[in-house]
């Protein structure tokens, strides 16, 4: 039985997600935390179901749309476009833009401990939310609430190379040509603490091969194994 207070809540966080339910338990399902199921006696059940089936949606709708509009791209990229956008990181940004996070239902100690913001619990509950969609609509409504979510960066992988991985690539290319590993060192760091600039190299059996600049030591070393595959002329 939802509470009132609840289903206030839950309508509210419908009109957000723009979707109204035909069965809002799955709603609910949907942002209620396991922990909250284990400190009421199992008496609702949890969005671990829901969260391992949204999985599997969200990446049937990102995958289907990137086919039949990025034809140009092959199925290495299309997967290294949904990798990037189908992550723990960018699913708890839509989280947050969606104010899921204030309505989801856990137990007390993951609520003190700052449940509610915790990138790992918004992004499965959006999973959830994904899967609750496409139980109570079907599929097409669900690509029509969820892709307007994820368009704009989607397109703007597509027609830049932001979606690759420039350290694995780098890495992959040394262990099939079974040279040196690839090996990466902050020679500079400048700014202030808040507004740092790391300056990366990355050199193979010793020779710098690529340099990098980056508001943290990853970015770093993203770009300077981008430029190492450049000057190598390496094309993935």
């Amino acid at each position: 039985m939802i509470s009132k207070d609840r289903k206030t809540k839950l309508i509210t966080c419908q009109k957000k997600l723009g979707y109204p339910f035909k069965n809002i338990t799955l709603l609910n399902q949907a942002l209620t935390h396991k922990s909250f199921v284990n400190e009421n006696n199992r008496k609702y059940k949890d969005n671990e179901r829901l969260e391992f089936l949204g999985d599997s949606v969200l990446d049937l709708i990102i995958g289907e749309y990137s086919l039949k509009n990025f034809k140009n791209r092959m199925e290495g990229d299309l997967s290294k476009i949904r990798a990037a956008l189908v992550n723990e990181i960018n699913l708890s940004k839509i989280s947050r833009s969606l104010n899921l996070g204030e309505n989801i239902q856990l137990g007390k100690g993951e609520s003190l401990s700052g449940g509610h913001n915790k990138n790992s619990i918004l992004a499965n509950t959006f999973e959830a939310i994904v899967a609750a969609i496409y139980l109570d609509g079907g599929l097409k409504k669900t690509a029509r609430i969820i892709l307007p979510l994820f368009k704009t960066d989607l397109h703007h992988l597509a027609n830049t190379s932001s979606y690759r991985d420039f350290k694995s690539e780098l890495q992959e290319h040394a262990q099939a040509k079974k040279i040196a590993i690839p090996d990466y060192k902050v020679e500079k760091e400048t700014g202030p603490d808040h507004d740092k600039i790391f300056e990366v190299t990355v050199s193979i059996s010793g020779k710098i091969v690529g340099k990098g600049k980056g508001k943290n030591k990853k970015e770093g070393e993203q770009e300077a194994a981008k430029e190492a595959l450049e000057s190598l002329n390496i094309k993935q």
